[in-house]
């Protein structure tokens, strides 16, 4: 049960990050040299209205990732971490999609929260018994 209880401390420290507004970053340009580079949470819906889509992903699998372990602490199964793998792979794949656009439309808060999700990605393939993903 302890080491259940591990597996959340990462993907709470992603899910605080993402609730900062400074994650997810539009730039917008008002004419030619005025160019403004604003962040947002990445549960904001101006930078997905932008067509910056991948930070509300990422944020929503998250919670899906959350929710997922509360059911793995009282359901012991081997497919409900193999689905934890795989939804952090998604996620670990849609946060590096802004560097799509450029690096400028990637925060250190971006770097942060794509850090967490492999590091959480990591430390279940080596601690499950399958580490097939």
């Amino acid at each position: 049960m302890k080491r259940k209880l591990l597996y959340f401390i990462l993907p709470i420290i992603t899910l605080v990050l993402e609730i900062l507004p400074y994650g997810a970053v539009c730039i917008f340009a008002d004419g030619l040299n005025n160019i403004h580079r604003v962040t947002y949470s990445y549960f904001d819906l101006i930078p997905f209205g932008n067509a910056n889509f991948a930070p509300l992903l990422t944020a929503i699998i998250s919670c899906l990732v959350i929710i997922i372990l509360i059911i793995h602490l009282f359901i012991d199964n081997h497919r409900i971490i193999m689905l934890v793998k795989t939804l952090l792979l998604v996620a670990l794949i849609l946060s590096l999609c802004p560097l799509l656009y450029g690096f400028d439309y990637y925060s250190l808060i971006g770097v942060l929260i794509t850090l967490s999700i492999f590091a959480e990605l990591l430390l279940l393939s080596f601690t499950t018994k399958n580490t097939n993903i």
